[in-house]
């Protein structure tokens, strides 16, 4: 038997298109390439342009290929017997099926196999699979991608290897995944048919797993984790005594020299190496500004493991993206890990939501509770994988498809439903696993939300500390404001509840009813009959759950005040100014409150009651689950409450629906106005040091704002704050151009006119065109971003320049960054997300363009408060909060084009209020030193040929140097 891996070119996805390129690759059973297949086809009908941009093949090179019956007469004999193999295997059976029938041949009816579907499952933790990038992550050299012999090729080299790599499996890890899939499916067939070749004696004799409850792990029990240094440790407690914290810098400075043959001391990272230490051991707040190019995440992380070490004292550090924390824990940690003249422990903690529960997920195997049968059983066979390769059961480890989410909510760990000491798995148990690092370790990664979350369970999550570093602080505000705030979708009730009862055989209900029925306790047909009671109050609620909604959608869609960036709905409601009818949306929450409340209380005297006659861990493990359930119908019940008696006078309320999903898609917000008197209470009072850092601190080269926003007021004062502003290493004036098109039109308000859209759609084709692509563009409306994608995408498609829209062609950030690094000549066009943490280094981009000031919605209803508030302050809500925040958000946009020392590039402001206006120099000010030109429209093409190409710095006739100087 053989596998035949096929990849076709075609002339597009329809029905009417054809095939113009075939290309087969033969693999044995031994998994050994044994034949291959190409050819060209001649097709009936033309071939689009951007499928030759795509593929590369043109009407020339199919001219005399032959037509479509003569390849199928070479291709049927290689399929005969065969598995069809092919990366998305659907659309080549599809294709080749098609021309069969064509053709006058009976379709393939053998067997398929899907290598993205084996990917997903036998590579849980890659990235992409997409085959061009999985190629590269292979080592397949020489792969051209969309040419079929290339493609087919490498999809056999990837077949072979995840081939190779199940045949290399525990069996019970085999066994575990066929069990999983259904037996009718060729999946199953495959996964059975290597469990053959798996040599069963050989696999309990590895250390490298641990074998447990029929699992095979990577992770061993946690209490074997010491700590770096002292007494369960080989190591002195102490290894830097008598070495002063300048010694210590010189060392490692000789270590990066004798690591990095090209090292250079970076000014501004040294500075900063010294007021990080000096604000830890002198017990002082500092606010330090560090542009891209500093290194701040070794800026602090050295001399924050320094004083850590000597002294003996915990330090949080805290990030704001994930992402960050990714990069501290695969790139920074290692690398100080060979430079410090130490041992040291770090360790990352996320929330615990990002952590695996094995007896979740362990049930849920057995159970087979699977709700989407076709997505569930792959996500489920991906985490048996990931398993024996993951030490972390960290979610952000994993690829997962469309419905992963939804299957990680089920078996995810969480404090309600955690049996602790009780649980089987305990010792093995990732979320304390990380809390036990935490505990052990030096320095503990963090992100803001945990810091949150901590101060709401009173201290008890994170390890105690005094010292905190926080990266990317000009966020701290703001999630500061989401979690002591609320939020309330539709489907938070659906859910909790759908977790409860699903149907009469799934849900938390309906097993807990199942295995009461086999005990043979005398309670047992009571507690059937309670459960029976309960289910039915499930309808009521979702009945009124749906009129409670409904009713508010209406305000939101009648009289709402804005459209958020997404294009959402937003309305705010105040205790002063009650919609209309506003009773009977306080009838409907009181039904719904009501129902809660007698769910909740009948479940919980069920509970107690089941708990004190069955020992059964079966049982109790069901129980301490649906304790889980019930603390968050509670959680949802009283928080509904909060929202609908709009009573704190502190806090702000509004809800936010879009038209598409109607009263589906409705949020109810609640908000903190200010948030800086809970940060100087829980943080700044407090804590003996705490270190902000970000690229963007300060407004016009001061920390007023974010002074005033953190509740640091005053403490510079009191000696307890220090503020500094660190040079950015990059040459700034050579290495970035800001050009300002003068005669452009303003916008006025949202609206966009079509002259406008012209204008813009015009120079953006022209730029894109001279820069070849390499382009991103930033919008601060989704809806202006929507109405530039089709009319720029049709002017540049002649020129073979791609055009990516954020939300149009993926709503995801990374997707759309790799897919614009691999097509080199593309527009990325970008809202909300990419003005920040987004890193495209050297030539993959060269132009970045701003259409307007990024500036918030001034009729949000937290700008609206946080407005209010500073005016009953006799302060302008302008100059005091809506200038610095856009400031903060343009020089973070601006920070996207030079990442590098070696970076040069072109922004465009094409928002001429930075030169018409009083307040556009705060803007100007602001950014770190490029060169400023101004000119009309038609000159900018040859000014930025100029620039890129000679890097003269001698302005063209006609342009003019925009004002800096404080003077003008």
């Amino acid at each position: 038997m053989n596998y035949a891996v096929l990849d076709l070119e075609t002339t597009g996805h329809s029905a009417e298109d054809e095939i113009i390129q075939v290309g087969v690759a033969v693999v044995s059973e031994q998994l050994e390439i044994v034949k291959t297949y190409s050819s060209f086809v001649k097709p009936t009908v033309p071939i689009p342009a951007f499928i030759t941009g795509l593929t590369g093949i043109t009407e020339e090179m199919v001219m005399d290929a032959p037509a479509l019956s003569e390849v199928l007469l070479e291709l049927i004999p290689i399929l005969d017997d065969a598995v069809l193999v092919a990366h998305n295997v659907g659309f080549d059976a599809g294709f080749l099926n098609q021309a069969l029938d064509r053709c006058g041949y009976m379709p393939f009816t053998g067997r398929r196999l899907d290598t993205v579907e084996l990917l997903r499952i036998f590579y849980p933790t890659i990235t992409t699979y997409q085959l061009g990038a999985v190629a590269e992550q292979f080592g397949i050299e020489d792969h051209q991608h969309h040419q079929a012999d290339s493609d087919a090729l490498a999809t056999a080299r990837i077949f072979i290897d995840i081939a190779k790599k199940l045949r290399s499996m525990p069996l019970l890890t085999a066994q575990r995944l066929s069990a999983l899939i259904d037996s009718s499916k060729d999946l199953h067939w495959f996964l059975k048919l290597n469990e053959t070749y798996i040599e069963q004696d050989t696999v309990f004799d590895s250390n490298e797993l641990d074998y447990y409850r029929q699992f095979a792990l990577k992770a061993r029990e946690w209490n074997e984790e010491k700590p770096p240094r002292g007494e369960n440790s080989d190591i002195d407690t102490n290894p830097l005594e008598g070495v002063s914290f300048e010694q210590y810098l010189a060392d490692i400075k000789e270590r990066f020299q004798q690591k990095f043959e090209n090292y250079e001391e970076r000014e501004a990272q040294t500075a900063m190496f010294r007021e990080v230490y000096a604000a830890l051991s002198d017990d002082k707040h500092l606010l330090i500004e560090a542009g891209t190019g500093t290194g701040k995440s070794l800026g602090y992380l050295i001399p924050a493991l320094y004083y850590s070490v000597q002294s003996g004292s915990k330090i949080v550090v805290s990030t704001h993206t994930i992402n960050l924390q990714e990069q501290l824990r695969q790139r920074d940690l290692p690398l100080l890990g060979e430079v410090l003249p130490f041992p040291f422990k770090a360790s990352i903690f996320k929330g615990r939501g990002n952590y695996l529960c094995l007896r979740k997920f362990e049930g849920k195997l057995n159970s087979q509770d699977m709700v989407a049968p076709i997505e569930d059983p792959i996500t489920a066979a991906q985490m048996i994988v990931w398993l024996s390769e993951t030490e972390t059961g960290d979610q952000e480890e994993l690829n997962f498809g469309s419905r992963g989410a939804d299957f990680w909510s089920t078996v995810a760990s969480d404090a309600d439903s955690c049996l602790n000491r009780a649980c089987p798995w305990f010792k093995r148990c990732y979320y304390h696993r990380a809390k036990h690092e935490a505990n052990i370790a030096d320095v503990c990664i963090t992100n803001h939300s945990m810091l949150f979350t901590d101060v709401q369970a009173d201290h008890r999550l994170l390890p105690t500390y005094n010292h905190l570093v926080i990266d990317e602080a000009h966020h701290v505000e703001e999630v500061a404001g989401k979690h002591l705030g609320m939020s309330v979708h539709y489907f938070t009730l659906v859910q909790a509840v759908l977790r409860l009862y699903r149907d009469s055989r799934s849900g938390l209900l309906p097993s807990l009813r199942l295995k009461l029925q086999n005990e043979g306790d005398d309670h047992a047909g009571a507690w059937v009959e309670t459960i029976d009671e309960i289910i039915p109050i499930f309808q009521d609620i979702k009945d009124n759950w749906d009129k409670l909604f409904e009713l508010l959608y209406t305000y939101a869609s009648v009289s709402s005040d804005s459209l958020s960036e997404a294009g959402a709905m937003v309305k705010r409601l105040q205790s002063a100014s009650l919609p209309k009818g506003w009773e009977d949306v306080v009838s409907a929450e009181n039904n719904v409150h009501v129902e809660l409340s007698r769910v909740v209380k009948t479940a919980e005297k069920l509970m107690n009651d089941v708990k004190d006659r069955v020992d059964d861990l079966s049982v109790q493990a069901s129980l301490t689950d649906l304790n889980g359930a019930l603390r968050d119908l509670t959680r949802v019940k009283d928080e509904l409450r909060m929202f609908i008696k709009l009573e704190d006078k502190q806090f702000v309320y509004w809800i936010e629906a879009s038209q598409a999903y109607r009263y589906k898609s409705l949020q109810l917000y609640a908000a903190p106005v200010d948030v800086s008197s809970q940060l100087q209470k829980h943080f700044f009072d407090v804590k003996d040091s705490i270190i902000m850092t970000s690229a963007t601190l300060t407004v016009q080269k001061n920390f007023q704002y974010a002074e005033e926003q953190l509740g640091l007021t005053g403490y510079e004062a009191q000696g307890r704050l220090r503020t500094v502003q660190l040079p950015s290493p990059f040459k700034y004036r050579e290495q970035a151009l800001v050009i300002i098109p003068r005669d452009f039109p303003v916008l006025k308000g949202a609206a966009v006119d079509d002259d406008y859209l012209g204008r813009l759609v015009d120079s953006l084709a022209d730029t894109a065109n001279e820069t070849k692509g390499r382009m991103l563009v930033l919008f601060t409306s989704y809806k202006m971003l929507k109405q530039v994608y089709d009319p720029l995408k049709l002017k540049l498609e002649a020129a073979g320049i791609n055009v990516l829209g954020q939300g149009i062609d993926s709503s995801n950030r990374t997707k759309l960054t790799r897919r614009f690094l691999q097509q080199p000549e593309t527009v990325l066009l970008g809202t909300s997300s990419f003005w920040e943490g987004v890193d495209i280094p050297g030539e993959g981009l060269v132009c970045l363009a701003i259409v307007r000031l990024p500036f918030q919605p001034p009729n949000h209803p937290l700008v609206e408060a946080k407005s209010e508030l500073l005016q009953r302050q006799k302060q302008n809500p302008f100059m005091k909060l809506s200038i610095p925040q856009a400031v903060i958000r343009f020089k973070q946009g601006f920070g996207r084009l030079v990442r590098t020392a070696q970076d040069k590039g072109i922004v465009i402001i094409y928002d001429t209020r930075v030169i018409d206006t009083y307040y556009g120099k705060h803007f100007l000010y602001s950014l770190p030193g490029p060169k400023i030109e101004t000119m009309h429209t038609s000159q900018m093409v040859p000014r930025m040929q100029e620039w890129l190409l000679s890097g003269n710095d001698a302005a063209p006739a006609g342009a003019r140097q925009a004002a800096l100087t404080k003077e003008e």
